[in-house]
């Protein structure tokens, strides 16, 4: 895994423990990777699966937290024909 130092100025620190975010250094990593990962798939660069596995999180949970800021899942019809498809061939 590759390191990246990002410095975040005390007033950003300070405004997102005041604004309830309360994030201990560990959990800052966690976070930016959740956002880039939201990123990357917001612009429909990998796949909500992909975004998932990329910052460590269920898909699931990805889902759930993409929800949460209010990013659209990109669900193709094409999508729910496979799932369609798959279903059925479960149920066969």
């Amino acid at each position: 895994m590759s390191t990246v130092q990002v410095d975040l100025s005390e007033e950003l620190l300070q405004v997102a423990n005041i604004s309830g975010l309360k994030f201990a250094p560990d959990k800052i990593s966690r976070e930016v990777a959740k956002l880039l990962a939201l990123e990357l798939f917001r612009e429909d660069i990998v796949s909500l699966g992909r975004a998932a596995e990329l910052c460590g999180v269920s898909q699931a949970e990805f889902m759930q937290y993409a929800a949460d800021r209010e990013v659209s899942l990109h669900y193709s019809l094409d999508d729910l024909d496979q799932d369609r498809q798959f279903i059925g061939s479960i149920l066969s």
